[in-house]
Order: structure tokens, then C-alpha cells, then sequence
């Protein structure tokens, strides 16, 4: 048997249209319609802010589908000197050496808002910040989670068999293992199939591994002061145990422990956890390396009630893709096994 709001949920539902025709200068929000490129540049603003990572990187709106990457990195010095007397000065050509080329894919972030919750948070006057709020949280979480998850973008997404939105997207990581094999490392030396972590393995301690995945890095842009590591959570919690049982017997050292202070970078790079990063997985690359790109013209919405659902719905769409800048500038250790 369908159920309908309450009174007060029907008024907070009124009011929520209201706020979202008012917002997008739209009559009937419960048509699709397009949205505004400068409304939808505050919307991509407004969901960046919910997540510290994306506040790092670049979220750029583009005008088509298909082109040429926005921040064409510098791969290596531009300074010299010609003797003019028997030379012609010549400037470089130092553009980055790999494809400069992005393609967005249709993306749509879709919310169903049972009746029960909008009945729920009713009571709270800014019912409709609450739950764009929420809308925008998780846009926020989903991109992440595809930057380092995904791997192909399928026609239909299946959220069942693919629960990290694995084929939403193809993601920087997957672009990676593509576009540039040799700066990926997925197996050490000793020939397990794995990288290994530990007293025995490919690697003594998370520093040396951290290091070596910086060797990667092309060397003219290893040493230019921005480059960071994106260091998984099992690895950090496996290094950080092991800080426990050497000096977590005493107070002012297992206290500088809980502060993150004890190791602030890793083979020499200042340290990142990162949401949905894979937990056994180490990436060198710096943060303006990443980018995110929408197409301006092409965020779509729609919110309608439906009662056969028992819920009101809440339609969102886009052409998103996921951009390495530089391709040279990103190194990745994955498929890390921490031996005991």
C-alpha cells in the first residue's frame, strides 16, 4: 500500500521545490532542467567543499566532451643561454610528453528520499540545507571513490556486482595502469606476484617502498618541492603498530603517536590518507596532478515526487571524466602485502 507525507512533510516538500526553483531560476523543478554553467560552477564548488582531498585537486568545468587537457604540465628547465653570434635563439619546447587529451562520460547521481525521513526532518527548519547537505556529501564521496576505483565506464553501471563504482568511470589509477605500465609497480623482485612489505620482502619499511615509488616519477619533476604520498590505510596502520610496540609503553611517545606526529612524511614526502584510496596501495604524484572535469553545459536535474514509490526523487546528470595532468608526474605501488 503506497503511503503519503504528512502535513508538515508535504509543506517541507513544497518548500524544498520552492528552494530549488528559486536556486536554479527554474519554474517547475519537477521538468529536467538544464542548468546554468555559473549555477552549476557553485554546485561543483558547494560539493568540493564537503571533501578536504577534492579541496586539493583540481575540479574544472570544460565546454566539450572531448579535448585537450586544461593544465598542460612543464617537463623539465626552460633556461639557457645561446650565443647569438652563430645561433638563433630557440625556445623549448617543453610541453608534458604524453597524450593531452580528456573524454567525459555521462554520470548521473540519482537520490531516492523515502517519505519516512523527510517526515523525520521536517522538524528542522533548514530541512532543505540538511538535505542538499547530504545530496552534495555524497556526490563527493562517489567521485573519489571512482577516481580510485574505477576501471571502465559501462554503458549500464551495476551497483551490486560493483559496489566502488568500478565501472562508473576509469579513474586516475586505472589511466595509470594503461597509459604509463612502467611507473606501476605491482610486483617486487622476489617474484610472488606481490609487492611485499616487511622483514624478508621486496621492501624493509614503508619509508624505502614510499621511495622507490618516487624513482618513478620522472626526474625532472621529482625534486620540485610538491610532490606527496598517498599512502593506503592498512600500510599506515601496519607502520603505525609497530611505532605502538616499540614505544607505546611510554606515555609522551604514545601520545605524540595519537597526534600523527611521530612520522610526518614517508621516504621523504609529506603523507595523505585519503578516502577510498586502496588500502594496500602507495601513490607519488602531486595534488594539482589531479583533476576532475565536467562538462559546464551539461548538469541536468529534475526532483519529483512519486507516490507509487513512496518517496520523492531526486535526478542529477553530467559528463564527468578524471585527468592525470601529467603523466610523468605520477608513480603508483599497489598490490602491497605486509608479511608478519
Amino acid at each position: 500500500m503506497a503511503q503519503s507525507l504528512s502535513a508538515y512533510g508535504a509543506k517541507m516538500y513544497a518548500e524544498l521545490q520552492l528552494a530549488i526553483a528559486e536556486t536554479y531560476g527554474v519554474a517547475l523543478p519537477s521538468k529536467q532542467f538544464s542548468v546554468e554553467p555559473s549555477i552549476a560552477q557553485e554546485l561543483n564548488d558547494a560539493i568540493t567543499a564537503k571533501a578536504d582531498f577534492l579541496e586539493r585537486i583540481n575540479i574544472i568545468g570544460v565546454s566539450e566532451i572531448k579535448g585537450q587537457k586544461v593544465f598542460i604540465g612543464v617537463s623539465g628547465p626552460v633556461t639557457g643561454r645561446t650565443n647569438t653570434k652563430t645561433t638563433d635563439r630557440e625556445a623549448k619546447d617543453v610541453s608534458a610528453l604524453d597524450d593531452t587529451t580528456y573524454e567525459l562520460h555521462s554520470t548521473e547521481s540519482d537520490v531516492g528520499l523515502p517519505y519516512a525521513k523527510i517526515d523525520a526532518w521536517a522538524k528542522f527548519p533548514d530541512f532543505h540545507q540538511k538535505y542538499s547537505a547530504a545530496v552534495q556529501k555524497q556526490i563527493a564521496l562517489d567521485r573519489m571513490m571512482i577516481g580510485f576505483h574505477g576501471v571502465q565506464a559501462a554503458p549500464q553501471t551495476d551497483i551490486t556486482k560493483y559496489p566502488m563504482l568500478q565501472d562508473v568511470n576509469k579513474g586516475w589509477l586505472q589511466q595509470a595502469r594503461e597509459q604509463i605500465p612502467a611507473q606501476v609497480l605491482q610486483e617486487g623482485a622476489k617474484g610472488s606476484g606481490k609487492v611485499t612489505l616487511g622483514a624478508g620482502g621486496d621492501y624493509a619499511n614503508l619509508d624505502a617502498l614510499v621511495h622507490d615509488t618516487k624513482q618513478m616519477v620522472d626526474e625532472r619533476l621529482r625534486d620540485g618541492g610538491d610532490l606527496v604520498a598517498i599512502i593506503g590505510t592498512d600500510l599506515l596502520a601496519a607502520d603505525k603498530a609497530k611505532l605502538y610496540a616499540k614505544q607505546g609503553d611510554v606515555p609522551t611517545e604514545k601520545e605524540r603517536i595519537e597526534d600523527a606526529q611521530v612520522i610526518a612524511t614517508y621516504g621523504g614526502l609529506p603523507s595523505f590518507s585519503v578516502p577510498f584510496f586502496p588500502v594496500n596501495a602507495v601513490l607519488v604524484t602531486s595534488f594539482d596532478n589531479l583533476s576532475i572535469y565536467y562538462q559546464d553545459s551539461s548538469w541536468r536535474k529534475q526532483t519529483v515526487d512519486n507516490p507509487k514509490r513512496s518517496r520523492v526523487e531526486d535526478y542529477n546528470s553530467r559528463n564527468e571524466g578524471y585527468v592525470i595532468e601529467q603523466l610523468e608526474k605520477f608513480a603508483l605501488t599497489e598490490n602491497v602485502e605486509l608479511l608478519k
